[in-house]
Order: structure tokens, then sequence, then C-alpha cells
């Protein structure tokens, strides 16, 4: 059976959140050759419903249809400020407790908060919202520079378009780089924004610096066996090296070298996943690590399985 995805509707709809789940999860992609979610939208309280920009929502199912969901998303939420209703936080623990995955979007944390759900766990959400998330609920362990945090099958983002980066680590966890990526070219975005990515930026780079840093990290990109070092990625940007760092760091929200290790483990896990006849050792060499223990130390510290044991899990996943 395919994994089956609950979206939750409710009077107030964030119409731009509740629309990344339904461009995900609804929308049939027979070209994929995998066997996509199903879905249901289940509505909090009884229809229609409004939304944002006066809209009406006509939802087909209540909240009995959490019961049979593997993931729920929670896009949204229409005041943090307000206690939701007691049958929705019921509904979310209940499926917490039988092992569904729970998913937030910007503000949508608010509702998994009131369920108890974030208690001691890390998590983020808009960055407009974090200290009053903080200050309503201090055991949880806010990471304020996250894009999205995956904690034990609690999945939070950031605000809007972070909640896109989110549903796409969650395709990525259950179908592989390869599919994802190819979700994410339908969709016209990046295939892969790390979580831990800043929301955003201390400021703006000029134009001239802006460009000059996208081509060097395309660059790059396409070049990534070469070993690259600040000094030379700041050359082939045409900046001197400490200017280069530090409009990098404004640029991206991370640091150069962290960003080349980020790039290499995903094209790592990439060809593990689809290249199974890659021996380690090439595997290594063609993201650029050099060596199979390098892979492996770069693997553990982004908290992933070794390089031969993600293969295997993978494999067995697809």
């Amino acid at each position: 059976m395919s994994h089956h995805v609950a979206i939750v509707a409710y009077d107030g709809l964030c119409t731009f959140e509740f629309g990344c789940a339904i461009e995900l999860f609804a929308l049939e992609r027979p070209e994929l050759g995998v066997r996509w979610y199903s879905h249901a939208v289940c509505a909090v309280e009884p229809g229609p419903l409004r939304a944002m920009g006066g809209l009406r929502v006509h939802v087909p199912h209540g909240l009995e249809m959490l019961a049979q969901a593997d993931t729920i998303v929670m896009p949204g939420w229409r005041d943090v400020k307000e206690v939701p209703p007691p049958a929705l936080l019921d509904a979310l623990n209940a499926a917490w407790r039988r092992g569904a995955r729970i998913c937030s979007i910007c503000s949508g944390a608010f509702v998994l908060a009131h369920a108890g759900l974030l208690d001691g766990r890390r998590a983020t959400t808009h960055w407009r919202y974090l200290d009053a998330l903080h200050a309503a609920f201090p055991s949880i362990a806010i990471d304020r520079n996250a894009l999205y945090v995956d904690d034990e099958r609690i999945v939070t983002s950031a605000g809007s378009a972070a909640g896109l980066d989110m549903l796409l680590h969650l395709v990525r966890s259950d179908f592989g780089s390869a599919i994802a990526n190819r979700v994410a070219q339908r969709l016209v975005i990046p295939a892969h924004r790390d979580g831990d990515q800043a929301q955003w930026v201390a400021r703006p780079l000029p134009a001239a610096d802006e460009n000059a840093i996208a081509r060097l990290m395309d660059w790059v990109r396409e070049n990534i066996r070469l070993e690259h070092s600040v000094a030379s990625m700041a050359a082939q940007a045409g900046m001197g090296t400490r200017t280069f760092q530090r409009r990098f760091k404004d640029g991206t929200g991370l640091a150069p070298l962290g960003w080349l290790v980020r790039e290499r483990v995903a094209l790592a896990r990439q060809l593990l996943e689809t290249r199974q006849a890659l021996g380690l050792e090439t595997v290594a060499d063609l993201a650029g690590f050099g060596s199979e223990a390098s892979l492996r130390r770069h693997f553990r510290a982004h908290g992933l399985a070794p390089p031969a044991r993600y293969r295997k899990r993978r494999t067995a996943a697809a």
C-alpha cells in the first residue's frame, strides 16, 4: 500500500502552506515509476472553511482520517495565540503514539506544541514567531536558524517556502535523493537546501557579489572532484579570501567549506542510491572526498549511517 498522508485544514486556512502540501502529496506523478503517496484532506471543524484570499474550501473528511495516516501535515495555524481544539490535539497525540510522522509548516508548530509533541525536542518555526514559541513553551529546544528540524518523527519547518524544503526532505527520506531531485525539478526549486541552513541572512549582497558567488557555487558543483580550499574558491570568485568568506556567509548563511562538504555528502548519497555498481572508493572519489575513510567520517558527522549500510537501507526501501 502507498504511504498515506493526511493534510489538516481549518477555518482561516493558510493557503500557501496548504497549497505546498497539496502540490507535494496530492499531485499524481506516474513519471517517477514509484507508488506515490495517497492523501486525504481532513477538516478540524465543519465547513465550508474560510481560507486566506477570500476562498471557501469544502473538505471531504474530518479528523477521523488522521487515524489512518502514516504522515500528518499541519500547514500553518490561524492564530499563534489561539489554543487549537481538543479534538485536533487528541487526534495528533493518538497518531503519534501509533507511529505516525507529524509535520508542521510555519505557525503549525504551535499546534504540535499545544499537543505536547514538541516537549524536550528540537523544533523551529517562522523567525517572526520564535520568541512567542519560546515564551509559551520553554521546554522546546528551539533552533532559531534552521529551515526545518527532523526529530524522531516530528518535523517542523520555518515560514512559508521553507515548508517546501521540509516536504522535499520527507520525499528524500521516503524515496531517496534521485526521486526528490526530480520532484524539485518539476517544482523549479533547488533540489536540496539543508535543514540547518539559516532562515535569513544578515544583509543582502550587492548584485555583483551575489552573481559572483552563484557562479562560483555552480562551478564547484561541476568540478566537485577537485581539491577546493577557501583560497582557491575565493580566487575563482575573484575576491580576496577574507572578503569571500564574509560575503559567502552573508549571502548563504553558511561557511564556504561547510557548504562544500554538504554538497559532497548530497552527491555521495545520490550515487549510493542510484549507482549500485559503484564501489565505495569510487563514490568517495566522484564526490570529492578522496577516500572511503573520509566518506565514512563525513557521513557520521552528518548523522547518517555508514555508506555501505546507508546504501543497503535505501536499496531495501526502494
